[in-house]
């Protein structure tokens, strides 16, 4: 007929659940950041803070956001707020833009906004804008070349 078998990586037993286990998945991602010496944590230090904002917003999704540490991550994202107002994503690591978002998300989910320094947030965030009006990640102004253009 022309169309080539399709080829299967995977092949799921009749048996298998047909559902979602939300209580394995809310189980995963809580057990994630237990781990501080687990290969896997180590490696994705350098985007800790988008990590703990999408962990955290699937948990929100799933009902379970308090199982997670909620004065460990205030305490982590405090940790990482430099003092020119960019938050950081570990502790360590050069503020940017990004993470200051992640930062920002995470701490209107547990509506603690006023655990960092808010004003001095704005003023990191304004100092990134360029004349253009985009915005650059951090103080080495790394702009996208690949930026939206009106048509």
């Amino acid at each position: 007929n022309g169309n080539p078998a399709q080829l299967k990586d995977v092949i799921i037993k009749p048996d298998a659940p047909s559902w979602l286990l939300l209580d394995k998945h809310a189980d995963y991602i809580a057990a994630y950041g237990s781990k501080k010496d687990d290969y896997e944590y180590t490696l994705s230090e350098y985007l800790r803070m988008s990590g703990i904002y999408w962990g955290l917003t699937v948990m929100d999704l799933m009902g379970q956001l308090p199982r997670m540490s909620r004065q460990e991550i205030i305490d982590f994202i405090k940790a990482c707020q430099h003092e020119c107002g960019g938050v950081s994503a570990s502790i360590g690591h050069d503020p940017h833009l990004l993470y200051t978002l992640s930062a920002i998300q995470i701490l209107c989910l547990y509506d603690s906004l006023d655990a960092i320094d808010v004003d001095k947030v704005v003023e990191y965030v304004k100092g990134l804008q360029q004349e253009d009006g985009s915005f650059a990640g951090d103080k080495w102004v790394f702009v996208p070349k690949q930026q939206c253009k009106k048509t």
